[in-house]
Parts: structure tokens; sequence; C-alpha cells
């Protein structure tokens, strides 16, 4: 039985002549965070598509908590426990945060949906926002609404593109600190496509580096930030 909660093996995503992903493998543990890092276009969005049955794969295969799902559809993963945020917020600018959180996790099946919405809204310090319409709030707070409409059903593994996009650097710090808490506590893993790389560096477990749809370097931080070929393609003269 493999210690893995998700598994991306050899995934690759060809349009025609166009190679987006090429042989990729990812793993995740629960508890973990792992970074994904690299230039527009490396192909980090489109593997989150991949793994979370958006997008068809060319080949490969996916793997979660030690089943095949890599026949299954996204709606169909999601109740499996994968679920994902976009890089714009998927939130109902009209509806109240916890009517929203609530209808989330009821259509998630989940039988006390009330207890599910206020867990999360708790985690992340939304409560005194329970009742304000969600438009009427900052943007960070929209955006931790966001995570929260992805937390509900309590995943086992959740993959994050840019959450951190669009916020002031004490939001970003904000949003990570509640991310870091949450997977500890809720035992979840965490794929995080970020380009804030003091995010990224700063709360992840192992960095994985993109470039052309393949993976030039993955590790602990420290080891990524230092490698000759990272620092050259990507990091560059802040790393």
């Amino acid at each position: 039985m493999s210690n893995y909660v998700l598994e991306a093996n050899d995934v690759a995503i060809h349009y025609g002549g166009v190679k987006a992903v090429d042989g990729v493998s990812l793993t995740l543990e629960r508890g973990q965070i792992r970074g994904l890092i690299g230039p527009n276009g490396a192909g980090k969005s489109t593997v989150i598509d991949a793994i979370t049955g958006r997008t068809r794969l060319t080949r490969g295969t996916v793997h979660l908590a030690g089943h095949d799902v890599t026949a299954l559809g996204a709606t169909q993963r999601r109740m499996r426990g994968l679920s994902r945020s976009f890089q714009r917020t998927s939130i109902f600018g009209q509806m109240a945060v916890r009517q929203q959180v609530e209808l989330a996790s009821h259509k998630m099946g989940v039988a006390d949906s009330q207890a599910d919405a206020d867990a999360v809204l708790q985690e992340l310090d939304l409560m005194p926002l329970a009742d304000a319409t969600a438009e009427d709030l900052g943007y960070g707070q929209q955006r931790r609404l966001d995570l929260a409409l992805a937390l509900v059903g309590r995943p086992q593994v959740l993959l994050l593109d840019e959450p951190m996009a669009g916020l002031s650097v004490q939001e970003s710090h904000d949003l990570a600190k509640h991310l870091k808490a949450l997977t500890s506590r809720w035992d979840v893993a965490v794929l995080l496509v970020e380009h804030d790389m003091d995010v990224v560096f700063g709360i992840s477990d192992v960095v994985t580096v993109f470039e052309l749809g393949r993976v030039i370097a993955s590790g602990a931080p420290a080891s990524v930030r230092a490698d000759p070929r990272v620092r050259e393609a990507y990091l560059g003269s802040t790393a």
C-alpha cells in the first residue's frame, strides 16, 4: 500500500505537436505542501487540470489514496476527496458567506452541511463574516472564501492555482499562515502553484520546478533554491 495520498505518474498532455506537459510524476503525502513553480506557460495549471480530471491525459495515471482515478471525471474525483481552486475566485457575489459554503457542502453530500461549513469558516477566520454578502468582502477575504469552498467535505488533497494572485504582501502572508495551519490540523495534502516566491519557499515542505512541461528540479526548498539550473532558468538574481 502506497504512503502517498496522491500519485501522478508519467502524466503527459499533448495538443497535436505541442507537449504542454511531458512525462511529469508528482506525489503528495498527507499533511504535506508541495510548491510548484515555473515561468508562465511552463504547464503548471495544465498539470492541475490533468490531476483533477478537467483535461484528458495523453498518457499517464493518477491515483488517489491508492485507487486509480484516471478514468474518472472531475466531479467524481472531487467527491472522492480531490479538490482544487482556480486563478479566479469562484464565489457568488450576491450570496452570504455562510449560505454559499453550506450550499457547497450540501452539494458534496455532507450529512451535516451546517457543521461542515462552520468548521471551514472557523478555520479560515471567516466566522465573523458569515452573514456578510460576498461582494462586500475585501479581496483578501474573498480569496479566503474561495479556499473555504474548496475545503468543504474535508478533501484529502487540495490543489491551489495561484491563491495569492492579486493580494497585498500582508494578505498573502495571512492566507499562507491559514493554509499552513489547516494543512497540519486537517492532515490535508496541498499542491500549491504560486508566483510569490516568499510564500512558496516559506511554507512548502517540497518544491518542484517546471520548465516547458517538464520537471527540472524537485526537493527541499533550500536545495531547490540553490540549484544552478533553477537559478538560471527561473529564480535569477532573486534566488
